[in-house]
């Protein structure tokens, strides 16, 4: 079916993406820098190793593979980070984003799958977010990435790139058959920090905030399984292959989980005590943040059939296991 290039394809998310390529028939190449990714995690086609702020280096690639299409998930996406070092994200988001769209373009490589992001929307709180909501992005992570959708826009009426944009919240699991899965170091996502406590890699897990207004006193979130997720990039792209216009899609389940939610889960699925500790609330942090996905339903025929606190946390309980990658 073609080359697939996968910016980003040695972090967690690129990684599951490119099994899902390669599952489906085509080649995915990856190209990432390692500055998150891993090189284990490569394992379903060849490796670039580049940066996306080497325009030069994007054109070598592009020439030597001639990629029918792009799945572009490289970013830096840590808030606080964002927060503390905006010109950073700036720089990497947009101006990275920029060179591999102009790369495309003067390619003839048309087709391109953008990972954005349901931060995008800024804090709206306790509403089902939709591809309507307003966006009031609050941090350069979320306003970096709002405007690789207006730059991808631009580019596309002038050059001619249609694009399929993602946006979502919390990617959670990792492959059933546990070849790849979530590996950050440090780790900050709710699922693995809970399985590090369970497996005393870290003294405990810390709620932070339990006077919300929600049935248990935490806030809830809404969880996608990453083979869900990249599910739903496939099925853009072949959206696009087949015609379709340039579109975007919120992916979520439309309900989320509370914090203690997750943990029970957790305690059910490993059998295990969760070490706790109760803190204070996080500066930032809203009561309730879930998306829906009424149109990736409608257009796609996406369903977020992994979805389940059960699966999400088993799969990941089981790569966890596996002890993750290695340097």
């Amino acid at each position: 079916m073609g080359v697939v290039l996968v910016t980003g394809g040695a972090g967690y998310i690129g990684a599951h993406a490119c099994k899902a390529l390669a599952r489906a028939g085509y080649t995915p190449v990856t190209y990432d820098n390692l500055s998150t990714g891993w090189e284990a995690a490569v394992r379903f086609g060849p490796f670039e190793r580049g940066d996306l702020l080497d325009r030069d280096r994007l054109a070598e690639v592009f020439a030597r593979h001639r990629p029918a299409a792009v799945m572009h998930f490289a970013a830096l996406s840590q808030v606080g980070e964002a927060m503390r070092e905006p010109a950073r994200y700036w720089r990497n988001n947009l101006c990275g984003s920029l060179n591999l769209a102009e790369a495309a373009a003067e390619a003839g490589c048309r087709n391109f799958v953008f990972s954005s992001t349901c931060a995008v929307y800024g804090e709206q709180d306790g509403v089902t977010l939709d591809e309507e909501s307003a966006q009031a992005p609050l941090n350069a992570y979320g306003a970096s990435k709002r405007a690789v959708e207006d730059m991808l826009a631009d580019v596309g009426a002038a050059a001619g790139l249609r694009r399929v944009i993602f946006r979502y919240f919390n990617v959670a699991g990792a492959d059933p058959e546990a070849e790849v899965g979530e590996h950050h170091e440090p780790e900050t996502h709710l699922i693995p920090v809970v399985l590090q406590a369970i497996d005393g890699q870290r003294p405990a897990l810390t709620i932070h905030g339990t006077d919300y207004a929600t049935p248990d006193g935490t806030c809830i979130r809404d969880y996608v399984h990453v083979s869900d997720l990249v599910e739903a990039h496939v099925r853009g792209l072949r959206w696009l292959e087949e015609g379709g216009e340039s579109r975007v899609f919120n992916l979520g389940t439309g309900h989320g989980f509370s914090v203690r939610e997750v943990i029970e889960a957790a305690r059910r699925t490993t059998n295990r005590p969760v070490p706790l500790e109760e803190g204070p609330r996080r500066p930032g942090d809203c009561t309730r943040l879930v998306s829906g996905s009424d149109r990736a339903a409608r257009d796609l025929g996406w369903r977020p059939e992994r979805s389940t606190l059960e699966t999400m946390i088993g799969d990941a309980w089981r790569w966890h296991r596996t002890g993750g990658y290695t340097p």
